[in-house]
This record gives C-alpha cells, sequence and structure tokens, in this order.
C-alpha cells in the first residue's frame, strides 16, 4: 500500500513538472511558435525571412559577408579608450547598420557595405529587432547552414548605438601579430587562443576585398565547410604569389587571371608561427569538436562585447540547429603531403596530421546566389 502511494506521489511530482515547464512556454503571436520568453518570439519571424531571403538556406557568400560583419562590428570597442573618456565604439551595438555611412567606409571595413546594405531591409521590416541583435542573430543563423559548425548562442537585448566607432578598432591582415593580440586584449579582454578559435571563421571564408586583383579567393580548399582544413593549409610551403607582391604565398597552385588556387592572410600566416599561438593553431588540425568548441565559446564572448549583459535574454533556442559536419578529415590538397608543413609549435604532440593525400578541386564553386528578396 505504501508503495503504491509513493508511485501515485512520484506520478503526480512528474505531471506538475510537466505543467510547470509548459507553464513557462509563451506563445507567440505567430500561432505557431512558442519561446521561454516573449522577448525571444520576433527572432522566430526573423529567422525563416533571413533564411528564405538572404541565406537560402546555403552556406554562400552571404553567410560569409554576415559573418565578417559580426566580427567588425563587435571588436570595435576599447576599454583604454574608454577609461581616458575617449570615444571608445559599442562594440556589439549595430553602429554599422545605424551609421551606415561612416564605419563602412574605413579602409579596414573595405567591402563590408555589401553585408550592411543586405541587412538594412531586414532592420526596416523587423522594427522590433535593433541593428546589434540583427547583426549577430543573422550571423548564428548563416553559420549554421555551414556542416561542421556549432551552434551560437544568441542573447537578445543590445540597445541601438547611439554613435559610430571611432576609426583604428579593427586588426588588419598585415598589423604584426603583436598589434592584433594587443588590440584583442583592448578590445574586449580575449586572450591568444581565443584569436586563434575566432580564426575558425576562416575556414567559411573567401577574399573580395583584400587585394583587388583577386575576384573571391577562398581561404582554404573548403571555404563552404566548417572544417579544420584552413588550420592545416596556412601551415603549407607556399607554391606562388596571387595577385599583389604583398600577398603571402597561396600553399595551391595558382589560377589564371583573377582565379587564384587560395589567398591566404599575412595575419593568418604569422598567428599560425607565432610561439604564442602557434600550438594552439596546429592542435586543431583534425579536431573537430574541439575547434568548434572554442570557436562557440569565443563568438559567445564576441557577440556580446562591450554590452551590459544583465538584463539580456537568452533567445538560442530560435538559432537552427547547424548542418552536422561532413565527417572528412583535414587532408592535404592533392599537389601537398606532410613533408609540405612548416611545423612552427615546438611540442609535436598537437599535431594530428593526415597521412593520405585526398584529392580536393583546386577552385571551389560557390552555391549559387538567390537574388535578395527585400
Amino acid at each position: 500500500m505504501a508503495f503504491k502511494y509513493l508511485i501515485a506521489l512520484v506520478a503526480t511530482a512528474t505531471t506538475l513538472c510537466v505543467q510547470a515547464a509548459n507553464y513557462k512556454r509563451v506563445a507567440c503571436s505567430d500561432g505557431k511558435n512558442t519561446a521561454s520568453n516573449a522577448a525571444c518570439c520576433p527572432f522566430f519571424a526573423l529567422r525563416d525571412d533571413l533564411q528564405a531571403n538572404l541565406f537560402n538556406d546555403q552556406c554562400g557568400e552571404e553567410t560569409h559577408e554576415i559573418v565578417r560583419l559580426t566580427f567588425h562590428d563587435a571588436i570595435a570597442f576599447s576599454s583604454s579608450l574608454k577609461s581616458q573618456g575617449q570615444a571608445a565604439g559599442g562594440g556589439a551595438d549595430g553602429s554599422m547598420l545605424v551609421f551606415p555611412d561612416v564605419e563602412p567606409n574605413f579602409a579596414a571595413n573595405n567591402g563590408i557595405s555589401d553585408s550592411v546594405n543586405a541587412l538594412l531591409p531586414f532592420l526596416a521590416s523587423h522594427p522590433e529587432v535593433t541593428a546589434g541583435d540583427l547583426i549577430q542573430f543573422a550571423g548564428a543563423v548563416g553559420i549554421s547552414n555551414c556542416p561542421g559548425a556549432p551552434k551560437l548562442e544568441f542573447k537578445a537585448g543590445r540597445p541601438n548605438a547611439t554613435a559610430p566607432a571611432p576609426d583604428g578598432l579593427i586588426p588588419e591582415p598585415q598589423d604584426s601579430v603583436d598589434k592584433i593580440i594587443a588590440r584583442f586584449a583592448d578590445g574586449g579582454g580575449f586572450t591568444p587562443d581565443e584569436i586563434v578559435a575566432l580564426l575558425a571563421s576562416h575556414s567559411i571564408a573567401r577574399a573580395d576585398h583584400v587585394d583587388p586583383t583577386i575576384d573571391a579567393a577562398p581561404f582554404d580548399s573548403t571555404p563552404f565547410t566548417f572544417d579544420t582544413q584552413i588550420y592545416l593549409e596556412v601551415l603549407l610551403n607556399g607554391t606562388g604569389f596571387p595577385g599583389t607582391s604583398d600577398n603571402v604565398a597561396s600553399p595551391l597552385p595558382i589560377g589564371r587571371g583573377t582565379s587564384v588556387g587560395e589567398l591566404r592572410l599575412q595575419s593568418d600566416f604569422a598567428i599560425s608561427r607565432d610561439p604564442r599561438t602557434a600550438c594552439t593553431w596546429q592542435g586543431f588540425i583534425n579536431q573537430q569538436q574541439k575547434m568548434a568548441a572554442a570557436f562557440q565559446a569565443a563568438m559567445a564572448k564576441l557577440a556580446v562585447n562591450g554590452q551590459n549583459t544583465s538584463n539580456f535574454i537568452d533567445c538560442t533556442e530560435v538559432v537552427p540547429d547547424p548542418v552536422p559536419a561532413n565527417g572528412k578529415p583535414a587532408s592535404f590538397p592533392s599537389t601537398k603531403s606532410q613533408a609540405d608543413i612548416q611545423q612552427a609549435c615546438s611540442d609535436p604532440s598537437p599535431l594530428f596530421l593526415p597521412m593520405l593525400v585526398q584529392l580536393r578541386p583546386l577552385f571551389p564553386t560557390a552555391p549559387m546566389r538567390k537574388p535578395h528578396a527585400k
């Protein structure tokens, strides 16, 4: 009898817990979705709009550009300038969208007007979403289309920027490692390891404006997959200099005209070989989960950089579940082998390099662009 009574109590408690969990859900006005907080409801419509009318559910050029915008908007903050009472930038405050005729014109933001102009119609059609929230949410949605990417945390509540960030706060490819590390430290307390983790975004990047003589040059041979290939290929011996003579030698054969096998940023090249960052860089090769987790954590920090998060609402539930990784290990391009590795880390233990050559197309084809419906 006592046992039956205990079972009844457990069943009642379970029912109450389920009811309590359901009670906490909020029915959104769209009649389709529920959320843990009403503040998350507007992001369901925004998510669907972005996927249908900007990203087309693909890890294409639009995703590359928006992810770049999330970084350039958020890193534009200086704790030292703020302590001196000077204009210091607001970090992840959406100032790129609020002042589209100011920051996008800075030299370090060359070409970023493409992503700014792509998002401005969404800002107008979703007035309940602030500019800062739009940029970071769009980045989280876009990168979810890239196989292997982690689900990025998204917290809502950024107020709109009240002033543009000053010039000079965006790290540039020609900067020294010392300058880059100092800028990240001042720009949000980022460590050298976090810098290397954030550079995982270059695994899905292509350069349209780094060198005007080169058209959409990929940073690695798999620019539409979020994988560790970038960490391998940046360590390879180069075969020729694409574009202008100021560029780092590409590890892939140089094509003709504006078509190149690959463009390596001088900053990536230097960071991969600097003693403060080389082992972290090398340690991500063929460590997909480790790399994705480190990127996820660093992006969570970057996405709220410069913000007071005490009243932010966690709306990560609205971010789409990412496309799973394809399970393929990092591998040497068809013209390369283990002998081409320029190993900079003195500790060989983090080096997890593939021993077999896997043929890859030297000139990846981008997913077809879908005209913006906005």
